[in-house]
């Protein structure tokens, strides 16, 4: 990318005690990007942690231009993609989990030319044609579960809202996330249910998605507080919270 290029895409990595994955995401994200036709930034967002994430990333970036580094001290997802949309300046503005649990190369399929006329495009593990690899049956049907609930409580008709890889239009992302107001692990929800409730369109991709072991999610802690925000969300619509930036 050339100085004062705006990049087509912007990959937001938010990254709570990565330290041992994220050197070698870092890298296979460089060497994929490096090979695409278009101008490219990512954004680490190092949430919280209390191990050498930090000096990881910032490592990688004095190596590599197009990478920086943003600090979120507070932990919590949300809270770190937020600020990572908010900081990007790129046309389509992707999150991306360090884990690569689904393969960089599946980006582009989320932009054009591939994909046309979306506002928001999600990753899916369950929409047809998709592919789950190696995950554990109890993860599987606790995902499902709370799924049902997402669509009984919130958005109807999408089958995956919680996996870890979505693509915001810059305008989505700038009128989006300034109202967002959940900073853990509902937070995509929360954006989904107001982007529909706006108007946008938000488009379903089924991906090969790979178990890859030691996720952030304490099954048994953060699904009550998931489940509680689900109506949350419903309450702060009903008291018009979501009328202004947060």
């Amino acid at each position: 990318m050339t100085p004062g290029e705006r990049p087509f895409l912007s990959l937001i990595i938010p990254a709570h005690n990565e330290q041992h994955r994220l050197p070698a995401t870092l890298e296979r994200v460089h060497n994929f990007l490096h090979t695409q036709p278009y101008p490219s930034e990512v954004l680490v967002i190092e949430n919280g942690s209390t191990d050498r994430t930090a000096e990881a990333a910032e490592a990688f970036a004095r190596k590599n231009a197009s990478t920086r580094v943003l600090t979120e001290r507070q932990a919590g997802k949300g809270l770190a993609v937020r600020k990572g949309m908010l900081a990007a300046s790129g046309q389509f503005r992707f999150i991306c989990d360090a884990d690569l649990s689904m393969p960089i190369e599946e980006v582009n399929r989320f932009l054009p030319p591939s994909l046309t006329d979306f506002d928001i495009a999600i990753a899916s593990r369950e929409a047809p044609g998709a592919i789950r690899l190696g995950e554990p049956a109890y993860r599987h049907w606790i995902g499902r579960g709370f799924n049902l609930l997402v669509r009984l409580v919130a958005i109807p008709g999408f089958q995956d809202t919680q996996c870890g890889f979505k693509c915001f239009t810059a305008e989505a992302a700038q009128a989006l996330f300034p109202l967002q107001r959940i900073d853990g692990w509902t937070f995509d929800v929360e954006l989904l249910f107001l982007a529909l409730k706006r108007g946008y369109r938000v488009r379903e991709i089924p991906i090969p998605w790979y178990y890859i072991p030691g996720s952030r999610v304490r099954l048994l802690r953060d699904a009550w507080v998931m489940f509680a925000d689900l109506f949350r969300i419903r309450s702060n619509w009903r008291r018009g919270l979501y009328e202004r930036p947060a």
